[in-house]
Parts: C-alpha cells; structure tokens; sequence
C-alpha cells in the first residue's frame, strides 16, 4: 500500500491512490475481522447471556460502511478527473497494477478456502476481491494509455473500482442489517413452520412465531404452542417438544428453539400483544 502511494503520487493516477486507499480499508476490515472472530469465540456470560456472537455482524457492517464512504471519496475525485484529465504515467500503472494482481491473486485464493458462510469473513472476501478487480481495472487503463495515450483511461478505471465497492458495500449492509434488526432468516418462511408445526397430533394451534438469526448461520425461533390438556397432565409435553424441536430441524435447519406449551383454555389470557 505505502509503496502504491508513491506510485500513485509519481504517476499522477487517481486509480493507483483508490486502489490504496483501498487497501487501506482492507487492512482495516482484517484487523476488525480478526478481533471480531476473538469476541465471538467468547462463552457467554450472565450479562451477555449469548456471548459476543453479534461482533462478527457488527465488524461486517462496518466493512459495508467504510467501503461505501470509501467509494464516495473516489467517485467524487474521479468525476473532477473526467472533466480536466492530469497527466498520467501510463508504464507507473501497468508495473504496479501488474504487482498488485499477482498479490490479490494469492490473498483471494487463500481466502477462498475460508468458511463464506461467515458474514465475518464475507466481509473480509469482499474486500479482498474488489480490490483484485481494482487492480485489474487499473492494468487496462494503463495499457489503454501507453497504446492511445487517452488519459482519461484513468478515472474511468477509478470509477469501476467505485462500482464494485458500492455492490460490495451494499451486500454486506443488506445482509448485517437484516441480521441487526431481527429479521427472519431467508431459509425460514413462518407460514411453513406454522404448517408443519401443527401437523403434529397432539398440537392444536401455533401462534406468537418469532424467527431471527443471532450470528452467521445461527438461526433462532420461538413459539407458543396451544396443546391438549390431557398432553399437560399425563406428563407426555416433553415428548412433545423433542417432536417440535426434531420438525424444526428436519425442516428448516433451525436447532436452536424454544416453546412455551400452553393449554386450550390459555388462549382467552393471551396479553394483545401476544396475539
């Protein structure tokens, strides 16, 4: 990065400083990373009663949010550069674009053994793979000026680096926030757990159904489950809910859950918001 600084200030290219820039972000979202794996992997406790799972959102929405202000910063320096095109050292781009990709190439690769389903390290990839198509787009904008001298090559590949920052960006956000504000897990439909759910005999209606995901591939659900009284008295619940917990996981691969088994006559205590 302090090496494509110079470069960039040398050549005069906008590309070279955004394809730092970054960088910059990059080291950054995996020193984040590497934090917010060490807080996740901490036991929870009677104050955080599920541990600190969430950090690894948190660090992936402020991946999104350092790529989007990023991508702003360079977007508005690289419309000023269409307008009045500097002079820019075309053999400078290509040198240090062509480094730049060899060295992508090899983070990419490795990152790519990583486990994706990790919004974590999906952050990370993010980055890291953007940055490959940065360098890439840079290697072309130097060889379109040293074979057409069309300076203007160089904003250009800046606002492509902008493009995939802004997709990048808005992925992560998309997915953090939905996690971040309690929505229900894409691979859970409420409709289909209420179906099956009240399939099972003993099981007279479902309602209060409340799905969520606590961190990357741990999805959550909650139920009131209306029951006969007779499964009260005769000590048969507990079956019951192993046959609740085993339809969720069957079903929606969904292991972490909790019922509150109520009685027919319950419904008429339902608080309004229970409903």
């Amino acid at each position: 990065m302090a090496f494509e600084v110079v470069a960039a200030v040398l050549a005069g290219s906008l590309a070279l400083l955004a394809d730092a820039g970054h960088m910059l972000t990059d080291a950054g979202a995996l020193a984040g990373a590497l934090w917010a794996t060490h807080l996740a992997a901490r036991p929870p406790t009677d104050r955080y009663s599920f541990g600190w799972k969430r950090a690894e959102i948190l660090s992936a929405a402020v991946n999104g949010v350092t790529l989007l202000v990023v991508a702003v910063l360079i977007a508005f320096d690289a419309i000023r550069r269409l307008i009045v095109p500097p002079h820019v050292h075309g053999i400078t781009l290509v040198v240090v674009a062509a480094v730049g990709v060899a060295v992508n190439l090899t983070a990419t690769a490795i990152l790519a053994r990583a486990d994706r389903s990790s919004l974590n390290v999906r952050g990370v990839f993010a980055h890291i793979l953007t940055d490959l198509y940065a360098f890439i787009g840079t290697l072309a904008a130097g060889c379109v000026i040293l074979a057409f001298g069309y300076e203007r090559a160089d904003p250009i590949a800046s606002l492509l680096v902008v493009g995939l920052m802004l997709q990048a960006a808005w992925g992560l956000l998309v997915a953090s926030g939905r996690v971040l504000l309690e929505g229900t897990p894409e691979s859970v439909d409420l409709d289909e757990v209420r179906r099956h759910l009240g399939e099972l005999p003993e099981v007279l209606g479902v309602h209060e159904v409340h799905a969520w995901t606590l961190t990357s591939d741990l999805p959550v659900l909650s139920a009131h489950v209306v029951v006969a009284d007779a499964c009260l008295a005769d000590g048969t619940a507990g079956q019951v809910i192993d046959r609740l917990q085993d339809c969720l996981v069957g079903h929606f691969d969904v292991e972490h859950s909790t019922f509150q088994l109520e009685p027919a006559t319950h419904v008429d205590h339902e608080r309004p918001e229970h409903g």
